[in-house]
């Protein structure tokens, strides 16, 4: 007595489903997941409701296929939309504001910036005549010290808010 292997078919498409859930974390594309939904919903579904094989195998396909075809591209649109690159550690430090802790000895000062990070001001600052309590831009990071150039002040902000700085130019 030979067991009939479409009644254990519902196995089947677990487990084909769980081997794309696997893929799928490796690759991260949605293909793979839009793949195991097709296959739980069609295949798994259509099995459950008492279609023969080739409707179950059909319909799993097709069911793929329009997840593929429909669902993923607005999924990795949303996903992409949302992964603009945010600047962190050193390369967020560039253009961040500060106030200068301390004068130029030698060729040496301090500038602690607006983030209440302490940095050394490099020896290519020196030249602005900036003293302790001085706004100031970082225009660089070189290494373990900034560059940084004075702070503009409202009446040299490139974009005037209201008539009477602009008759002032």
């Amino acid at each position: 007595m030979v067991p009939d292997l479409t009644e254990y078919m519902w196995i089947a498409w677990i487990v084909l489903a769980l081997i794309f859930v696997i893929i799928e974390l490796t690759t991260l594309e949605f293909t793979f997941l839009m793949l195991a939904a097709g296959t739980l919903i069609g295949g798994l579904g259509v099995n459950l409701l008492g279609g023969p094989w080739w409707l179950q195998v059909s319909a799993a396909a097709v069911i793929s296929a329009l997840l593929i075809f429909t669902i993923r591209p607005l999924l990795l649109r949303s996903l992409r939309r949302s992964s603009a690159l945010q600047p962190t550690n050193v390369d967020a430090i560039a253009g961040l504001g500060g106030r200068m802790a301390s004068s130029f000895v030698g060729d040496r000062a301090e500038v602690r910036l607006d983030n209440g990070e302490l940095w050394t001001v490099s020896p290519a600052s020196a030249d602005l005549g900036l003293s302790g309590g001085d706004r100031v831009v970082v225009t660089a990071v070189r290494g373990a010290m900034v560059e940084v150039a004075p702070a503009p002040t409202a009446s040299e902000s490139p974009h005037p808010t209201d008539s009477t700085d602009r008759s002032a130019d």
